[in-house]
């Protein structure tokens, strides 16, 4: 059985932005859509001292959002749920037993200055499944620009990412750019040991043989994917972020790591989760 995709819903209008793009993408991929709304507050949100309510209830948010979501496709499989739990942590959950955990790109109530919401950010950074962060400008945002941009990591943390990519590129039939960003060091380590020659060739031919490692038996499981793929001096979430304005979704890798309390997203995956200009996918490498 299809596992379904999952969106946090609370009515704000980013949570509404990021159904109507997760209809979209629960057809592309057949899978069912489950709309949940979290809050260990609901009772008091939704009610005055005397009674009366000027808010919706969670239950209404999320009827409210299902009728959004039937509109946008009529035939979409939609199921919703209230679960009185913090959010963050509901959202968690759902992430073990979901195709992807969908967030907007700020909740209700948060700070209109804040670039991502701290529920996407923990959710993004801690969960076991994929996690898809809806934003960006109208371009990304539609899908018009027919391109899916990979961040091609290093073999441990770029697996299940790259899989996931291909499996996107596949059911949007359209482009796949793989880019893998590589910079000289300025003093010689295990990882980055000073080469002789041509320093930035013999760089960017570590750069091209890691995308060939990749790449390899992905691009064997979807030979239709049409894959271009780039090395780039740089540092990677400058290299990404530029690229991300002529992309439908960036995906990324992230791992578990030893001793540490949830996933490592470091500075690329926090640079694209605020600043992307469109929706950015973080996929886990399980240990």
């Amino acid at each position: 059985m299809e596992l379904p995709l999952v969106v946090g819903v609370d009515g704000s209008p980013g949570s509404l932005q990021a159904v109507d793009w997760a209809v979209d993408e629960a057809a592309r991929h057949g899978v069912a859509l489950r709309l949940v709304y979290a809050s260990l507050w609901e009772r008091y949100e939704a009610s005055t001292p005397d009674g009366a309510s000027d808010e919706l209830t969670p239950e209404e948010i999320v009827a409210t959002a299902a009728d959004r979501a039937r509109r946008r496709d009529p035939e979409a499989k939609v199921s919703v749920d209230v679960i009185p739990d913090e959010a963050t942590h509901a959202l968690l959950g759902e992430a073990h037993h979901a195709f992807a955990v969908v967030t907007g790109s700020r909740g209700r109530g948060e700070l209109a200055g804040l670039l991502l919401g701290s529920v996407g950010l923990t959710v993004a950074a801690r969960a076991h499944g994929p996690v898809i962060v809806v934003r960006g400008d109208k371009a990304g945002l539609a899908g018009t620009h027919e391109r899916i941009l990979l961040g091609a990591a290093d073999p441990a943390v770029a697996g299940e990412a790259t899989r996931f990519a291909f499996r996107e590129a596949e059911a949007r039939d359209c482009v796949l750019d793989v880019v893998r960003a590589w910079r000289r060091p300025a003093h010689a380590t295990p990882e980055h040991p000073l080469l002789t020659g041509d320093p930035a060739l013999a760089h960017e031919e570590q750069a091209s043989a890691l995308l060939d490692a990749v790449l390899h038996d992905p691009a064997a499981d979807h030979p239709g994917v049409r894959v271009r793929r780039a090395t780039v001096e740089g540092p990677a979430r400058r290299v990404l972020l530029n690229r991300s304005a002529a992309a439908d979704l960036v995906i990324i890798g992230a791992r578990h790591r030893s001793g540490h309390f949830g996933l490592q997203l470091g500075r690329v995956g926090h640079t694209l989760l605020h600043h992307a200009q469109c929706p950015v996918a973080v996929v886990p490498q399980p240990e």
